[in-house]
């Protein structure tokens, strides 16, 4: 059966819940739509976050940001929203979204959006 995008993020246990340590994500063809014109908007997505006790899953990821391929959204309310889901479904210690949006009208626009604190030493 075809995968299909899904709001739904799932996540697995952290196998090291007592150790601070950084995860990456880098996602290069991220799509949503202009919330004014309907036109594509191409991002790359990337998340940087220390997990608690809950990791996120990366099919359930690639889902989740497929989901927005015909959504209507401003950039920064797009990353803004990625990063709540993503708290809200990890609970991490501290979480980076950084949506890199491509060169639209002469303008390349960067939004940074964080939670929580990056621990020492990671």
């Amino acid at each position: 059966m075809p995968s299909q995008p899904s709001k739904r993020l799932d996540t697995f246990d952290n196998p090291e819940p007592t150790r601070p340590y950084l995860i990456s994500f880098d996602c290069p063809e991220f799509t949503c739509l202009c919330p004014l014109t309907a036109q594509p908007d191409f991002a790359r997505i990337g998340v940087r976050y220390v997990p608690d006790r809950r990791c996120v899953e990366l099919k359930s990821l690639k889902l989740y940001l497929w989901s927005y391929r015909q959504e209507g959204a401003f950039h920064e309310a797009v990353v803004n929203r990625i990063c709540d889901d993503l708290v809200r479904a990890a609970e991490p210690r501290y979480i980076e979204v950084v949506g890199h949006f491509a060169v639209r009208g002469g303008i390349q626009t960067t939004v940074t959006v964080r939670h929580g604190h990056l621990p020492e030493g990671v």
